[in-house]
């Protein structure tokens, strides 16, 4: 768990550079593998919610996931650097650092070794859809701004969600959407006009190995 003490070098190491004040976006994931969309969805929220970085966190593995079929870390790693191919795109291992499989434990890591940064965690609006099986999912939006990348057709549901009719009161409009960063949590945004709906999954082989390259 995260709660265990974290030597300060390692977890510089797992910490891209970053300056005081930086508004930096959050995307978890396993990357099994790392795709087109991944890239996609974080220049779309640089551009948007003008951010400075978007750093990926690639997970031990999802717990609401088989993970049965998990390339190796490093090799998730790689190929998210070889993907990203942006220098605005940070590609980070912190959950393995910290030990944990929660976006709870990596966000607290966060906010309180990083105080001078101002994240927003990032996600498809599939996710939105089953984030109220997240671990102390009410807690993550309490903690940090949301921004909800639509993913058609995932709209019409990941909207009628339990999470987001449980927080639609802090819905900002997406007109506002580059104030995300600055606003008190909890505050969420759902970004629509990116047309681009590629998933880990369908780039997998039924054995797990990743098809051909992307």
């Amino acid at each position: 768990m995260s709660n265990n003490f974290v030597a300060p070098r390692f977890f510089a190491q797992a910490i891209p550079p970053y300056t005081e004040g930086m508004r930096v976006g959050l995307l978890g994931g396993s990357f099994n593998p790392p795709h087109e969309a991944h890239r996609a969805i974080s220049q779309f929220a640089l551009k948007r919610l003008r951010l400075d970085r978007v750093w990926w966190l690639v997970t031990l593995g999802n717990p609401l996931k088989e993970n049965g079929t998990l390339h190796e870390l490093g090799a998730r790693m790689q190929a998210a650097r070889d993907v990203a191919d942006d220098p605005r795109i940070e590609v980070s291992c912190l959950e393995s650092v910290i030990r944990t499989r929660y976006t709870i434990d990596t966000i607290n890591t966060l906010r309180r070794r990083l105080s001078g940064l101002r994240f927003v965690w990032i996600m498809g609006a599939d996710n939105l859809a089953q984030f109220h099986r997240w671990q102390h999912w009410r807690r993550i939006a309490d903690q940090v701004p949301i921004a909800v990348i639509d993913r058609p057709p995932q709209s019409f549901r990941a909207l009628a969600s339990p999470a987001a009719q449980a927080l639609a009161r802090y819905r900002v409009p997406e007109t506002d959407a580059a104030l995300l960063p600055d606003r008190p949590a909890p505050a969420w945004v759902f970004l629509t006009g990116l047309k681009l709906n590629l998933s880990s999954t369908g780039l997998r082989n039924p054995d797990g190995s990743w098809k051909g390259p992307k």
